[in-house]
């Protein structure tokens, strides 16, 4: 959102919500003579109207400040209006402040409930309580620094493509039209002595059709789906990439060999298929080469791209706004979650890039460093340590892991044992909570469209062991038999409490056996879509 816009554009910044009984309406209040919003909360209905209803002691409406109001969804029975209830200012840019959602209201809109089934009243409540599980969205953080004299102002935008967004184990691999999970472009500015200068990144899954369905394990095993299918899904991911960008050199950093050797495999033999000499493929095994702590092996990896970086360039305006220099190509990145590795990566290449514009503007000498200057070195990394950790949060619901290198230069002690806290907890949220999550994002973000038709049987309603499976009951199960069989060695030895205990830790291991076999009906997923097999 921009503090500030053109009058002809009507885009208001601050606004004042007025709940009446039969409606809700919506004022500006950031100094334009803009005409209220009326909307009913009887059908979801909107007009303009001339300016607010007078109030009365029939007619008492609570009053609160909101900043933007995001859309009308449509559910089964009733629409909600959803509307931006706080942000907070992350930035600015060209002068404007930006400022990041942090915080969403959900304003029901349902009085046709009233008139609706038993039924519907039921499948309205569920899908309603979906879109309380709604993301705090970010991507956008700034700093400024001296560099001797001169004040250099750096900017790290992220924008994530909407077309394949969600959870990390329930949005993998591409759509059949090309789009890919996770992908986001990385966009890093510079302002410095009237000049501005840009750079774009890109980061995305396989473009190709695969899926890693949770399952109890922590690492379940990757399926690849329609593998006849990668090559033309590839082509078309490419080809759009190719429109948005020029040339495309894409950097996969997935390991050679095991499950994630499967993938890159596939990754490699569709990309023979992408019928275009503007796009490049390259494999470089980052756990091989850099292992977990030699990071900077991966100058290996900029040595090898550096000629198509050179070929792709940058954007460069000067004091008068003229362009003087254009970016003609993108690097695509790529690991398995394009989180950790992808991160890591791209902080380096901004950064090589980094040098080269201060370098192009005068502001670098030939050989000179951002390591040069300590304080600015500390925010760059900073700027993408964070960067990294926005992106992750929203895919994976931590923050990335091999952070302490990006922030910090090197791998510490308490960057390696906080990764393994932020990987249990992914573990976590990948098995008992993104299921919902999944649910939420997809009904908030259109991708769900709610038919009345369809819709008639609550999502969670499948039926069957599916509707009675739950972990916490077979968790609950199996320690109460395991505590059974150790009390029960406690007490005096027969045969009547050697047969109870050969009883429960017989059905001890026969539930733990059928949770293990059956671990994906015990996790939690999402109930709108369901994976391709």
């Amino acid at each position: 959102m921009m503090e500030r816009a053109e009058s002809g554009q009507k885009l208001y910044t601050r606004m004042r919500l007025w709940e009446f009984p039969d409606e809700y309406v919506i004022e500006p209040t950031d100094g334009s003579s803009g005409s209220p919003l009326a909307v009913s909360r009887a059908d979801g209905s909107m007009k303009l109207i001339d300016g607010v209803p007078e109030c009365s002691s029939l007619r008492v409406p609570k009053i609160r400040t909101i900043f933007g109001v995001v859309g009308m969804l449509k559910l089964v029975a009733g629409s909600y209006l959803i509307v931006i209830l706080e942000r907070e200012c992350v930035g600015s840019y060209l002068g404007h402040p930006i400022f990041k959602i942090t915080s969403l209201k959900i304003l029901p809109c349902d009085r046709s409930l009233k008139n609706s089934s038993a039924e519907q009243k039921k499948v309205e409540t569920e899908f309603s309580g979906l879109l309380r599980v709604a993301e705090r969205t970010c991507g956008f953080q700034n700093f400024q620094a001296a560099i001797g004299k001169d004040i250099i102002e750096v900017t790290l935008i992220a924008r994530r493509c909407t077309r394949r967004n969600g959870t990390r184990m329930w949005r993998r691999g591409a759509d059949p039209d090309g789009y890919v999970a996770n992908f986001v472009e990385s966009e890093q500015i510079v302002h410095m002595n009237g000049y501005t200068a840009s750079f774009v990144q890109v980061r995305g899954s396989m473009p190709f059709l695969w899926e890693q369905i949770v399952d109890l394990t922590y690492k379940p095993k990757f399926e690849i789906v329609k593998p006849e299918d990668a090559p033309q899904v590839a082509e078309r991911h490419f080809l759009d990439l190719r429109k948005k960008y020029g040339s495309v050199l894409a950097v996969d950093l997935v390991n050679k060999h095991g499950g994630e050797g499967r993938l890159s495999e596939k990754f490699a033999n569709a990309m023979q298929h992408v019928r275009s000499d503007d796009v490049r493929y390259l494999h470089f095994d980052f756990h091989k080469i850099c292992g977990h702590i030699h990071f900077e092996r991966l100058s290996i990896l900029y040595d090898q791209i550096a000629d198509f970086l050179e070929k792709g360039g940058y954007l460069l305006l000067n004091e008068k706004g003229e362009k003087m220099k254009e970016q003609v190509g993108v690097v695509r990145t790529n690991c398995i979650d394009c989180l950790d590795r992808t991160n890591v990566t791209q902080s380096m290449i901004g950064r090589r890039m980094l040098e080269i514009q201060l370098r192009r503007i005068g502001a670098f000498g030939a050989e000179e460093k951002i390591s040069s200057h300590p304080n600015f070195d500390e925010s760059f990394k900073i700027l993408w340590a964070n960067h990294g950790d926005d992106i992750s949060i929203q895919y994976s619901g931590t923050p990335a892991l091999k952070g302490d290198f990006v922030r910090c230069g090197q791998r510490t002690a308490q960057g390696i044992l906080k990764d393994g806290w932020n990987a249990l907890a992914r573990y976590y949220f990948n098995n008992f909570s993104d299921g919902v999550k999944q649910d939420a994002i997809d009904l908030l973000h259109g991708h769900y469209i709610v038919s009345v038709s369809r819709d008639m049987t609550p999502p969670s309603q499948t039926g069957g062991l599916e509707s009675m499976a739950s972990f916490p009951l077979a968790l609950s199960l199996v320690l109460t038999g395991f505590f059974s069989v150790m009390s029960l060695r406690q007490v005096r030895y027969d045969l009547r409490h050697l047969f109870f205990s050969a009883i429960w830790a017989s059905l001890t291991v026969a539930i733990a056996a059928f949770v293990r076999a059956n671990g994906r009906i015990f996790c939690n997923r999402p109930r709108l879509h369901k994976p391709r097999h």
